[in-house]
């Protein structure tokens, strides 16, 4: 009988072992399961539609999972979004923020978890970010103001249409804008629109009354200039308007000869780029603290 039992035991703890090298073997692939969140500032937009899809892509693509999450271009609701997402336990966090100074709380809060944080397209004021990959946004600026001072020649009346108070995109742009235009053309307007193709329309409606010999906007996005295009044309004025982006949208409106010119930037290569280089970090490969992404001229054709 003793004996009985003793083999028992043996069998007994046999099993044990065996059941606890599973669990052990299934929480080691469980924790080989990297996945991956990202803060997109909206979805309400062609550009950043793009630049989502690419990371769900390359995401499926190299086998981890994605968590997007839609901020609506609320930095409230972005705020919440990442902090849902470091709670979740992402192992890497991309963030395209609504406003670059909004954001910087999330990212010490992604920080103190741990969590590396890449933004994407706009950078964050405050916090410590791996690595930025992001078009030369005042490059892209200046970009619009040498194509208009060539169309134009200097002294023309232009006005600008900028973005989000707040987001470095909309500096950048601005920037780099009036780098060159307040030296070679004179701006007598600027004003937010949001990076909004409806306030676009409203502002550039507003600004056109309020001068009547302007002769291009530069709109800071697509969106904004397809509004400014809408604008110009209720009021039966035929004037040059430069975009940003080079959305699939203001494309077509470069060809169709309705906008001058947009400034591309690629972001189905920021989204890709995106992922990559969380993959990267996670298995602790340095990479670079700004990754560039090429900027193009496009005209019609």
């Amino acid at each position: 009988m003793l004996k009985k039992l003793a083999l028992s035991c043996m069998i007994g703890a046999a099993l044990l072992s065996v059941a606890g090298c599973g669990s052990d073997q299934d929480a080691a692939s469980s924790d080989k399961k990297i996945t991956i969140g990202f803060s997109v500032s909206t979805q309400n937009n062609p550009f950043f539609v793009k630049m989502a899809d690419s990371v769900k892509a390359e995401a499926a693509k190299q086998g981890v999972d994605v968590k997007i999450v839609d901020a609506q271009n609320d930095p409230a609701k972005q705020a919440n979004d990442v902090s849902d997402l470091i709670e979740q336990g992402v192992n890497v966090l991309i963030v395209n923020p609504v406003d670059s100074a909004a954001i910087g709380n999330s990212v010490v809060a992604a920080n103190d978890a741990k969590i590396p944080v890449i933004t994407i397209d706009r950078s964050s004021d405050s916090g410590e970010v791996v690595t930025h990959i992001a078009s030369n946004n005042i490059k892209g600026g200046e970009m619009a103001a040498d194509f208009l001072v060539q169309k134009l020649g200097e002294g023309a009346e232009v006005a600008e249409l900028e973005g989000i108070p707040g987001a470095s995109a909309t500096r950048e742009r601005g920037q780099g804008f009036h780098n060159i235009a307040d030296k070679k053309l004179k701006v007598v307007a600027k004003q937010n629109a949001d990076f909004d193709r409806s306030k676009g329309l409203t502002v550039a409606e507003n600004m056109l009354q309020a001068n009547p010999n302007i002769k291009a906007i530069f709109a800071q996005n697509d969106e904004m200039a397809l509004g400014a295009i809408s604008a110009a044309k209720s009021a039966g004025k035929n004037i040059l308007v430069v975009g940003f982006d080079g959305t699939e949208d203001g494309v077509k409106a470069v060809n169709s000869g309705d906008m001058i010119a947009t400034i591309a930037q690629q972001p189905d290569q920021m989204g890709v780029i995106g992922v990559d280089t969380a993959l990267k970090l996670v298995k602790g490969e340095k990479v670079e603290k700004s990754i560039p992404i090429d900027l193009k001229l496009v005209t019609k054709q």
